[in-house]
């Protein structure tokens, strides 16, 4: 299924503290992103790709003012608890990240063999300035990235991918690692879908990014949340 790294999700309270952060953290502003009427949710974008990571982009998310979600539940958590309180208590941070297959469906099916509910295939759109984008992305009706985010969200991009027109940030994408005290459970679940490009191991359940930044070389731990 050669499932690849699509983006890594950072979670803010507030899309403008979650921009501050980005500027402040990696020496980039991200770019413009959209909403999502179906989460309630809007973001802010920037292109970290590489020769092994070609698509790859940085997606800070946050709830969107006055917007209330479509479903019980947002995605990545954003609606639990813990979640909440580490962001307005410490900050924006990294949480999550998303493989792009090119089959959803197929990638979801070989998960459930591993009875491991990943989530429904749910198709959603968002106009840009250069046309629509089209997805499909596997959504979990109580919104939990399971795994405390170390399996990815799985997503199948249409015809275009948005990291297309993404200009060069100076961002780049050196590696990504998670560890889990289940780590036999979530390798056999990477290669379920093929994963390719994050390094395994059994440990305490974070994940964490290298980025190649206009600061130099920089770290994000997801903490453990």
């Amino acid at each position: 299924m050669n499932a690849r790294i699509d983006h890594l999700v950072v979670a803010a309270a507030s899309l403008d503290e979650g921009a501050a952060w980005c500027e402040a953290t990696l020496g980039v502003v991200p770019g413009p992103g959209g909403e999502h009427p179906l989460m309630g949710t809007h973001n802010r974008l920037l292109r970290i790709a590489t020769v092994d990571h070609p698509r790859a982009y940085f997606e800070v998310i946050a709830v969107q003012p006055g917007r209330a979600a479509q479903r019980a539940h947002r995605w990545f958590d954003l609606d639990a608890e813990a979640v909440r309180d580490a962001l307005a208590r410490s900050g924006p941070r990294l949480l999550h990240f998303v493989a792009n297959v090119p089959d959803l469906r197929q990638a979801l099916a070989a998960l459930r063999g591993l009875r491991i509910e990943r989530g429904e295939a749910v198709a959603a759109t968002r106009m840009t300035p250069r046309g629509l984008l089209e997805w499909q992305m596997s959504i979990r009706e109580d919104g939990q990235r399971l795994f405390a985010g170390t399996l990815p969200t799985l997503i199948q991009w249409g015809a275009t991918h948005p990291a297309s027109a993404m200009p060069e940030s100076g961002v780049t994408l050196q590696s990504l690692a998670a560890s889990h005290p289940q780590a036999a459970t979530l390798r056999a679940a990477y290669q379920a879908v093929d994963l390719q490009g994050v390094s395994l191991r059994e440990g305490p359940a974070r994940l964490c990014a290298v980025l190649e930044t206009p600061r130099g070389r920089v770290k994000l731990d997801s903490g453990g949340l």
